[in-house]
């Protein structure tokens, strides 16, 4: 079990991966009316759940979805400001900074400290 901790990080890491590449696809897909991105959303959807699965065999659920949820939602935000050029008002930029406190206050509450 000495690996446990760390297999349980990189499947939640490659589950927020997978999460982002599926909601970039879903983007890509313009309302399901282009076949790849499509196909692609609902392959990269698969694989991050299948790793969020796995990941919650080596830590807590409530941990797992808050970290999956919350860097997603980082994470896509950035993406859709420098792929898709949306706007990010600076009002909004300052509640994904909350978000990212939250994650780093969850992770160090989890580690004791």
């Amino acid at each position: 079990m000495r690996g446990a901790p760390r297999m349980g990080w990189l499947l939640l890491s490659l589950a927020i991966v997978f999460e982002l590449s599926g909601t970039i696809s879903m983007k890509l897909s313009e309302s399901f009316t282009r076949l790849v991105p499509s196909l692609l959303m609902f392959l990269f959807y698969g694989i991050s759940f299948t790793c969020l699965n796995f990941a919650l065999g080596y830590m807590e659920v409530a941990f797992v979805y808050a970290i999956w949820s919350g860097v997603g939602i980082v994470l896509i935000t950035v993406a859709g400001y420098w792929i898709f050029q949306e706007k990010l008002p600076l009002g909004s930029l300052l509640w994904i900074g909350l978000i990212v406190v939250g994650v780093i206050g969850l992770n160090m509450s989890k580690n004791g400290h």
